[in-house]
């Protein structure tokens, strides 16, 4: 009886994180594919917008909700088998990679360039690029295990942030600090 009670507890617990990822304020990303923009969510406010290349018609990038699984500098390109801080490198200087299509977090990916003139085109083969400069901004924010919501919407980031329970509003329908 006591093994069942501590079970429904831990369970029941708004501290047990099951069923509740993400918390409000925990880190989200949101990926527009309509604008082609990157949200960062942190702190349960939009803490920055970038722009980004996603996917060509022919390769799009996967939606739904996706989990960061691997996370590397300068990161290895192995389809043209260019080592990591190549300049001919096309993953850039960094690598958040996630389990879009039940893959390992090795295919699909947000990742630096060497192509900085692709940013805010549908040019990749299915990852999402960012400038160099802005992978390397949000990568010591984005812990392995943050989920990525990739989408295509007009709605504003934070009403797709309080939808997917990223952000959450008070009574008065304004987000909490």
């Amino acid at each position: 009886m006591k093994l069942i009670l501590v079970t429904f507890l831990l369970v029941a617990s708004p501290i047990w994180p099951l069923g509740q990822n993400p918390l409000p304020g925990d880190p989200f990303i949101i990926v527009n594919l309509q604008k082609n923009q990157l949200a960062l969510i942190r702190d349960n406010s939009i803490y920055k917008v970038y722009p980004i290349a996603t996917g060509k018609i022919k390769d799009p990038t996967p939606e739904g909700v996706h989990t960061v699984t691997v996370k590397a500098i300068n990161p290895y390109y192995r389809r043209n088998n260019i080592q990591g801080g190549d300049p001919k490198n096309p993953l850039g200087s960094r690598w958040i990679g996630f389990d879009a299509l039940d893959t390992d977090g090795r295919i699909y990916g947000i990742h630096g360039t060497n192509n900085p003139w692709s940013i805010g085109y549908s040019v990749s083969n299915g990852c999402v690029r960012m400038l160099n400069k802005s992978v390397e901004e949000i990568f010591d924010y984005i812990p392995i295990g943050t989920k990525v919501y990739v989408t295509t919407s007009s709605r504003s980031f934070e009403e797709i942030a309080v939808e997917q329970g990223a952000m959450k509003r008070n009574e008065n329908g304004l987000k909490y600090p």
